[in-house]
């Protein structure tokens, strides 16, 4: 049975969000500073686990807890 989009529940589909390209150029920047102040004021209430979430997400995938070292397939390629 496969999931297609349409046979998750609700909270499990990605959302579409289009982006009309008749706006005014002061439509747009009225969006923008929109969301600019929201994501200023999700970030002064969410501030601390937030950084931990990001701080969780960047680390190397190579890395555990085990404290060997990473073998040489595991290290990253720069």
């Amino acid at each position: 049975m496969s999931n297609a989009p349409e046979q998750l529940p609700a909270h499990l589909r990605s959302i579409t969000v289009e982006i009309p390209v008749t706006w005014t150029p002061e439509q747009a920047l009225a969006v923008f500073e929109l969301l600019d102040d929201l994501r200023e004021r999700i970030w002064e209430i969410y501030k601390f686990q937030l950084q931990d979430l990001l701080r969780e997400q960047q680390q190397s995938p190579g890395l555990d807890n085990s404290g060997a070292p990473l073998s040489p397939t595991h290290s990253t390629a720069f």
